[in-house]
């Protein structure tokens, strides 16, 4: 049986998350040469090729998407297996789901007020979220709306309100709506709006199930607007990516996407970002954590977030009922 080198193994999947080799290099620390030369180690040790080389760049090949998955496996098993080894100090891990949103902002925010807190930051995707990451102990603690999605929350779980994030609606500059100051949700009712990510039952996907509810906005999601569901293979195959749905969303005249004021998209020209009100949605973050065996510096952070939640932000905003008695005592 061929060992794996898992240097390898980490260049060929932060290649597949990034995009490019170059992009993976810049990541990980090396030059592009370095990343090409453990990449071709891990193509000789498994025998298939990884990627289709082409002039305009590697895209994964059919061998390496059946091995990607079992590649991210591998890369959790052997943190985990550091961590199991050195519990007296181990970094307290928190998961996000994106390193653009708020809630990766406040982690940051922590962090700079508290340098001699040991933190390690853990992105999620849409089918490995926060709070499976907790539930599975791969995570101390993680920035999750605390209702909804799949699998409920089990007793043993701690809960603090940790931040809501009002929603913006994005449009081309050739819908209708482009040239409006703010809008309202009866604005937006006779033009659809597209969730990326939201065709994966999770907890988000419920909070925009209960805002179409509410606001008779129709939401449409799948990899493309109404279209098949996402698959957790598409940022492999070139079907995700924030830019590529900026681009669908500035070239529309009647589609559009919501967007919360916190998180961090890229710059582009034909995009306009419109305040919703009367209400304005907004998406409640809670901190959560196990109960039964904390870790030793997750004290502190509750004590942090738990000072510095802003409810005065939810007076003229919209969150699912379920929600209110945490974020709205």
């Amino acid at each position: 049986m061929t060992d794996l080198d898992l240097a390898a193994v980490r260049a060929f999947v932060t290649a597949v998350d990034e995009g490019q080799f170059g992009y993976a290099a810049a990541v990980l620390g090396l030059t592009q040469q370095a990343v090409s030369k453990r990449i071709a180690k891990l193509e000789g040790q498994l025998g298939v090729s990884l990627f289709d080389r082409a002039s305009s760049g590697s895209v994964v090949s059919a061998a390496g998407k059946r091995v990607l998955p079992h590649a991210r496996s591998l890369l959790e098993i052997a943190a985990d297996t550091v961590v199991a080894a050195r519990p007296e100090t181990r970094p307290l891990r928190i998961a996000v789901q994106s390193e653009r949103e708020a809630a990766a902002d406040l982690v940051r925010y922590y962090a700079d007020r508290h340098p001699e807190a040991d933190i390690e930051l853990v992105i999620g995707t849409a089918f490995r979220s926060g709070r499976d990451a907790l539930l599975n102990g791969r995570v101390d603690a993680t920035f999750a709306r605390p209702y909804g999605g799949p699998r409920r929350l089990p007793s043993g779980i701690g809960i603090v309100a940790a931040l809501v994030d009002p929603w913006h609606l994005l449009v081309g500059k050739k819908h209708p709506l482009a040239g409006r100051p703010a809008v309202t949700p009866a604005d937006i009712v006779p033009y659809p709006s597209w969730a990326p990510g939201a065709s994966v039952p999770s907890e988000w996907a419920d909070y925009y199930g209960d805002w179409a509810e509410f606001s008779g906005i129709t939401i449409l999601t799948g990899r493309e607007p109404g279209g098949e569901p996402e698959r957790e293979d598409d940022r492999a195959r070139g079907l995700f990516g924030k830019s590529g749905v900026l681009d669908r969303i500035a070239a529309s005249d009647s589609l559009s996407m919501f967007a919360a004021a916190g998180l961090h998209l890229p710059w582009h020209p034909h995009i306009r970002r419109l305040p919703v009100l009367d209400p304005t949605p907004a998406y409640p973050y809670a901190l959560l954590w196990s109960t039964a065996d904390p870790h030793p510096a997750a004290p502190d952070l509750i004590d942090h977030v738990r000072d510095n939640y802003s409810a005065d932000i939810l007076a003229d905003c919209w969150i699912p009922e379920s929600d209110r008695a945490i974020f709205q005592p």
